[in-house]
């Protein structure tokens, strides 16, 4: 049976084709975790048709055989916690980059046992023909418990081809099987059980884009951008790391816009008993573009006692921007501060990242070449931001997602909810 399925396989056309190739890699740990890149090697197998028509959509899949690492010793990964996505190159008759995404399916991972990814998916539109080699190139790993953390991995080396799809002229109906998902949808999971929303890298950077109006038109409410932040702290243990999702929102109220500015994930689970009233946060968003400045915004102390094993939350900053300048004037994620338990963590983003833009019109006593809290603003419209250094910190790259060896120093990101945090910690945790 196995030799004949091996003559089917080389005379019928578009029948699949299965390769593996390992290449050295390097992974990078984020930079909260303070540890040295990892060396390691991936091993892939690339599954595409051997042959295939100019007008076809096919069906690529990257199947990995090995991770370049082991999940470290530190921490258990729970079930359905761990996405791949990645990069596979196409070259010769058409060059591209082919995105590639698995869905989030794991069985649980122990500490010190060989990571567990899944199968990522792609699909390439066929433009020429000839030969269409594939490759695989950089890819990254996201794991949102106990917190978001991303492993980015990148090759060492000249990585070998991995298939081949011969691409004849004409015809111009895809090669897939017609009993495929209509969507084409590479990033399904193949259970048919809805997929969650990944965590890109961003760049990978992962942040969830929405859009305000910018032809004003009447309109009352803008969405910012979410922006991944990467922050550096001071705090009574010493200096700390972290990069955090944070989006502003504006809301024109009058002539002044109020602004609220959420941290989109919970920071941690709380390693101790924290009383009632006892956790305060504010920041001071960043003014760019037409006006200067900033504007203070600032949260709630927390409601109710946070019981050990609970999600902390840092809760929505609230405040009042009112414009000292007329044009576009950009908002961004500034210093944070956080008071908890009688200290306090000063948070200093490492680089500008605008969340909003709004077209602004001058007042009297606003925000333009100094800070403000300040009552009345006009505005014609707003959208969502992108990035930008201008005016901020010099990027260190603190943005760089990194090594899944960083998943057991969850205690580092309890720094954003104030130093204190760390004084309940046993020992034994920390480490």
């Amino acid at each position: 049976m196995l030799g004949g399925a091996g003559v089917l396989l080389g005379v019928s056309a578009g029948t699949a084709q299965a390769a593996e190739v390992a290449y050295a890699t390097e992974c990078i740990p984020p930079p909260i975790s303070g540890l040295p890149p990892v060396q390691g090697t991936t091993k892939v197998e690339i599954t595409a048709p051997a042959e295939a028509k100019v007008g076809d959509e096919v069906e690529i899949v990257w199947k990995f055989v090995q991770g370049a690492s082991k999940n470290p010793d530190i921490l258990d990964l729970e079930a359905n916690t761990v996405q791949p996505t990645g990069t596979l190159k196409a070259a010769g008759a058409q060059t591209t980059d082919i995105a590639m995404q698995g869905p989030r399916e794991n069985p649980p991972i122990p500490k010190n046992t060989d990571m567990k990814l899944s199968d990522m998916k792609g699909k390439l539109k066929l433009t020429a023909p000839g030969e269409v080699t594939l490759t695989p190139d950089a890819y990254n790993i996201n794991v949102n418990k106990p917190i978001s953390t991303d492993t980015k991995c990148a090759p060492k080396e000249t990585v070998q081809k991995a298939a081949t799809i011969k691409v004849t002229e004409g015809g111009g109906q895809p090669t897939d099987d017609p009993t495929d998902d209509p969507t084409g949808d590479p990033t399904d999971d193949p259970t048919g059980s809805p997929e969650p929303d990944p965590t890109p890298t961003e760049s990978e950077t992962g942040g969830g884009t929405s859009t305000g109006g910018d032809d004003g038109g009447g309109q009352t409410d803008f969405t910012g951008k979410e922006v991944q932040v990467p922050y550096k702290c001071k705090t009574p243990i010493g200096d700390k790391d972290a990069t955090s999702p944070v989006q502003i929102d504006a809301k024109k109220n009058g002539g002044s816009f109020d602004l609220t500015v959420q941290f989109k994930k919970s920071v941690m689970d709380s390693p101790a008993d924290i009383p009632k009233d006892s956790v305060k946060p504010s920041m001071e968003v960043v003014l760019g573009g037409a006006d200067k400045g900033t504007v203070h915004v600032e949260g709630p102390t927390n409601s109710e006692d946070i019981k050990s094993g609970d999600p902390i939350e840092i809760p929505d900053l609230t405040g009042t921007y009112k414009p000292g300048a007329s044009g576009e004037s950009t908002l961004s994620p500034g210093v944070l501060t956080v008071k908890a338990l009688g200290t306090t963590t000063t948070c200093t983003p490492t680089k500008t990242e605008v969340s909003l833009t709004l077209d602004t019109s001058e007042q009297p006593g606003g925000a333009s070449g100094g800070g403000s809290t300040g009552g009345s603003g006009g505005s014609a419209g707003g959208s969502a931001g992108g990035s930008s250094t201008d005016g901020g910190l010099a990027a260190t790259g603190a943005e760089d997602h990194g090594s899944l060896k960083a998943l057991g120093l969850v205690a580092g990101t309890a720094l954003l909810l104030g130093g204190a945090v760390f004084t309940f910690m046993p020992r034994r945790r920390t480490r």
